[in-house]
């Protein structure tokens, strides 16, 4: 599937100011609606997911843009201790075991994190 256009996309971190085990919070405007999202940088690759837990739509972060477990290895929502994979978004501890997060689409161009809406509307 071709990247979406620029105009489209939404700027979130040059790739130099998110190292491995560091997440940051942004804002996509999808379909008049603003959608909160992060990204991670997990072991070098990045991912992005909306900020909502599949158990409750509450937002994730425990801190303001801290969303791993103390050792890196997982996704974790501050309200339930639901712990998702940071690579898949898939639930693999807590309520809602066994689902995914929404996965948020993500391009990297020229150094920088670009991000565009989730396919489903979120």
């Amino acid at each position: 599937m071709a990247a979406p256009p620029a105009e489209d996309l939404t700027p979130v971190a040059r790739v130099e100011d998110l190292a491995p085990g560091t997440t940051r919070k942004f804002v996509l405007q999808c379909a008049g609606r603003e959608i909160e999202a992060f990204v991670v940088n997990h072991a070098g690759a990045f991912h992005a997911y909306v900020n909502r837990c599949c158990h409750i739509p509450m937002t994730m972060d425990w801190v303001e843009n801290q969303f791993l477990t103390e050792d890196g290895a997982y996704i974790q929502c501050a309200t339930h201790g639901a712990l998702y994979e940071p690579a898949s978004g898939e639930c693999v501890g807590g309520p809602p075991l066994g689902q995914w997060l929404i996965a948020v689409p993500l391009t990297v161009r020229d150094g920088m994190i670009l991000a565009a809406c989730p396919e489903d509307g979120a």
